[in-house]
């Protein structure tokens, strides 16, 4: 139903408009009420604020059409206004029109014009109503989503839903793990807002070198992170991108590590894994809230391998499915793993620099190593 206030000093209207539009108003179509003047209708709309359009006239007694004009566009979402005078006044009609009104028609009134002029004045209410709360949804979704996803990912899926499947699918994906070692004790020894401004500033700058790499932040548990690439998005390279936002992860983790050593902050190494496979991923958060991550034995054993480097006494690792899926791979074979969980040894690389691999760590390729 379209609420509609009409505005005239004249006594006759209010019945010939109730007569006029009898029908929409039985049919639940239009609902009206009336003002005298300017002030009286500033009053009703302060009551009934979701009122769509304003028909008014211009001479009005106390406050005529156009200083009520005025006031209408100082509200937060003012009522399409249609200005209603005679033909020869069209100074003020062009002025009212310069004011914010929508339309306007002349008197004698045409009852059809009438008719016409309102209904595509309400089409255009409700036009603008939809694209005003289309972008607040998006402007809500982006929100959300920059949590998670970089930021053109995150405005792509909050301009256009169907861009990408959020839905639970299976996808190739690279998993990635990431862990303070220590934190628990750490948390036992900091004050509370030492901790929120320690973790906030280790988090800003692991997030950004994920989204820079094209990963999605999929969940943050305390200390810990899982991130993606490969989903939800498709990256054919995504074993090549998890390396190299790892290795970018590490050498972070360790600047900022030895920074914050010296203020009596003994932060412990970041530990991190990498593993490739297929995972069902999606928004699993139940409908109340939006929770894109991932399930299955990658990811398992994806956080298996990165609970294996405070055994290795590692600080990365890279499974063998990650390093075969990326041409010209560099890494240190540290041997084959038994991971709880996993049926069959997982090879696992220190993955390296150009640089460090110009001049390899000594270790014991080849070992089994039994973590389980």
């Amino acid at each position: 139903m379209s609420l509609i206030l009409v505005v005239d000093d004249e006594p006759d209207l209010e019945a010939l408009i109730l007569q006029t539009f009898r029908r929409e108003t039985r049919d639940g179509r239009f609902a009206f009420h009336f003002a005298r003047d300017g002030v009286e209708a500033l009053e009703r709309l302060a009551v009934a604020p979701d009122t769509e359009l304003v028909l008014a006239d211009i001479n009005m007694p106390r406050m005529d059409g156009l200083t009520m004009l005025a006031r209408l566009q100082e509200m937060p979402d003012p009522p399409a206004t249609v200005i209603v005078s005679a033909y020869g006044d069209m100074a003020n009609i062009r002025t009212a029109m310069n004011r914010g009104a929508f339309d306007f028609l002349t008197k004698p009134i045409d009852l059809a014009d009438l008719e016409a002029t309102m209904t595509r004045t309400l089409r255009h209410v409700e036009q603008r109503r939809a694209a005003e709360a289309r972008r607040h949804l998006a402007e809500r979704a982006h929100a959300a989503l920059a949590r998670y996803f970089s930021p053109n990912l995150a405005r792509q899926l909050a301009d256009d839903a169907r861009a990408l499947d959020l839905g639970g699918q299976r996808r190739e994906v690279s998993a990635v793990f990431t862990d303070i070692a220590g934190f628990t004790a750490l948390v036992e020894t900091l004050e509370a807002a030492s901790l929120a401004a320690l973790l906030n500033a280790y988090f800003t700058g692991m997030t950004d070198i994920v989204f820079a790499h094209g990963g999605t932040v999929a969940k943050v548990m305390g200390d810990a992170m899982l991130l993606l690439f490969g989903a939800p998005d498709d990256q054919p390279d995504h074993a090549a991108r998890a390396v190299a936002c790892a290795l970018a992860l590490d050498a972070f983790a360790e600047a900022f590590r030895a920074g914050h050593t010296g203020r009596g902050s003994a932060l412990g190494v970041t530990r991190i894994s990498v593993h490739s496979g297929p995972a069902l991923v999606g928004d699993f958060g139940g409908g109340r809230h939006f929770d894109y991550t991932a399930y299955g034995e990658t990811i398992n054993i994806a956080a298996r391998l990165e609970a294996a480097n405070k055994v290795l006494g590692t600080r990365l690792l890279v499974s063998a499915a990650t390093a075969e899926r990326i041409g010209g791979f560099l890494g240190r074979p540290v041997g084959d793993l038994l991971l709880r969980g996993c049926a069959q040894p997982v090879a696992a690389f220190e993955p390296l620099t150009a640089d460090q691999a110009a001049s390899p760590p000594a270790g014991a390729a080849g070992r089994l190593v039994d973590l389980r």
